[in-house]
């Protein structure tokens, strides 16, 4: 989990809704078991993005 969220957290983070490019950025994960949720809140407006990541035994 810690890798990809690195990877999420290197990535350009421009923000599609307001245009805010957030250098500081950081994803949240959590699992719920079955799959990984990865989040990032916009710290300019709000907005906020998304990945799912389906883990199969």
């Amino acid at each position: 989990m810690d890798r990809l969220r690195e990877r999420y957290s290197d990535a350009d983070h421009t923000c599609s809704e307001c245009g805010f490019v957030d250098t500081d950025s950081g994803w949240s994960a959590k699992t719920t078991g079955s799959s990984v949720l990865y989040r990032h809140v916009c710290p300019s407006c709000g907005a906020i993005e998304t990945r799912t990541l389906s883990l199969k035994s």
